[in-house]
């Protein structure tokens, strides 16, 4: 009796509980070493050393691209970020969208080409070649401090294009910038 009477107390607490507390929904996070197709997921983590090809899949969260890792993403939607730190490679290519912005940081190279990109693209502090062309980026486009070349061709940007402190100075032309274009790439 005694048994019974403590399993229906756990019961009515537990079943108390869970009405009390609201569900919530937890996003999974997708570790990609490889090619992942045309799937929909929550995250994406691209981890330490890997290389992971996506193509054609849809992320309703944030891409996460780790140090030393690669990312070649043709045809995606990210719905959030696509964020590299320390990375060696990340590119966001072919008829891709990125619902927020594209950051790159302390890492090797990226490209971000015949891409919609509703934030910002951010390189700062790389040391490969990075490249932004024939984009259309609802923010800023923004170089800073980076050392192995920057070229920014044919976009269109809505906000301002800056580069500073870059060596060599970034090259390219023919962007349509709606803000201003500023220090060295104020001739871009």
């Amino acid at each position: 009796m005694r048994k019974l009477r403590n399993a229906l107390t756990v019961s009515a607490l537990v079943a108390t509980g869970a009405a009390i507390v609201p569900a919530t929904a937890i996003a999974e996070e997708r570790t990609c070493r490889g090619t992942i197709g045309a799937r929909t997921l929550d995250n994406v983590r691209v981890p330490q050393g890997a290389e992971c090809l996506l193509k054609g899949t849809k992320v309703k969260g944030t891409i996460k691209v780790e140090n030393r890792a690669i990312l070649r993403a043709r045809g995606v939607r990210v719905v959030g970020n696509v964020q590299g730190e320390n990375a060696r490679r990340v590119n966001v290519v072919g008829g891709s969208r990125v619902g927020g912005s594209v950051q790159v940081v302390q890492g090797r190279a990226a490209k971000v080409k015949r891409t919609r990109v509703n934030g910002d693209i951010l390189y700062d502090d790389n040391s490969g070649r990075l490249a932004a062309i024939r984009a259309r980026v609802g923010g800023n486009v923004q170089a800073f401090q980076n050392t192995g070349g920057v070229r920014i061709r044919g976009n269109t940007i809505d906000g301002n294009l800056q580069c500073k402190e870059n060596r060599p100075p970034p090259v390219g032309g023919n962007n349509t910038v709606k803000g201003s274009k500023e220090d060295q790439c104020s001739r871009l």
